[in-house]
């Protein structure tokens, strides 16, 4: 997908560090050099670092781009909810914006924007995760995005608590702020979430899923870097950037 108005001065990629892109991808426009690290990356002037990592460097990418004034675009899910915290106040001490997303997909969005609404009515929910069967990190960040919107509107009332669950009580979940969430990693998924709500002698469920590894991101990524810099702090989900209720 063409980004006009965007010019891509460097990437990461370690393997092939010190090496051009635009022979690797046959690209004659992608005049960058691959760096081995995000530090090295950013020596040439930047103004936006998109991040789509893994959980166990984003944070690190992101607080080393901030410390540079450095605006950040994040697709990489594993973040917490301390992670996101640390993260917000090293970017409003460095008035620069951190934009981050569980999930870049418009599809992805409206789900979760269907989600809140329900819950404004239907009290109870669950929340169920799908992954490939080599994701590390669970729940995804498109999962944790969900349930940290559900929040907002509050926690879903137990029909019986969690900790009193006779048998093994693992199998009802984790709780992600307030809502049980269930991982499955399996093949047969690239990703996805679903959530689950339910009234006696009724039930709703929402459900959202990628059947493309990449295609769905680019449009809402690129929506984010052209936002980004406007924002100071971290600013978190594509519906933020987005006229849903208009």
């Amino acid at each position: 997908m063409d980004a006009e108005g965007l010019l891509l001065v460097g990437a990461v990629a370690r393997r092939s560090h010190g090496q051009r892109l635009a022979p690797l991808l046959n690209d004659a426009r992608l005049d960058a050099t691959l760096h081995g690290t995000v530090a090295e990356a950013l020596a040439t002037p930047t103004d936006v670092l998109i991040d789509y990592t893994k959980p166990d460097v984003v944070k690190d990418n992101v607080l080393t781009a901030v410390e540079k004034g450095v605006h950040v675009v994040i697709g990489t899910s594993g973040l917490t909810e301390e992670d996101y915290r640390d993260i917000h106040l090293a970017a409003l001490a460095k008035k620069v914006g951190v934009f981050a997303a569980g999930n870049f997909a418009l599809t992805a969005v409206l789900m979760q924007h269907s989600a809140v609404i329900a819950a404004r009515h239907v009290p109870q929910w669950e929340i169920i995760d799908y992954g490939h069967a080599e994701k590390v990190d669970a729940p995804s960040g498109t999962a944790r995005e969900l349930a940290h919107r559900l929040a907002g509107v509050g926690r879903p009332n137990a029909g019986h608590p969690v900790e009193a669950t006779v048998g093994i009580k693992e199998a009802r979940g984790g709780t992600v702020e307030g809502s049980q969430v269930h991982s499955i990693r399996s093949p047969g998924y690239l990703g996805g979430a679903e959530v689950v709500f339910g009234l006696p002698g009724e039930r709703l469920s929402l459900r959202y899923d990628t059947v493309d590894s990449a295609i769905p991101f680019v449009a809402g990524t690129l929506l984010a870097v052209r936002a980004v810099s406007s924002l100071c702090g971290l600013v978190r989900g594509l519906d933020q950037l987005l006229d849903l209720d208009g």
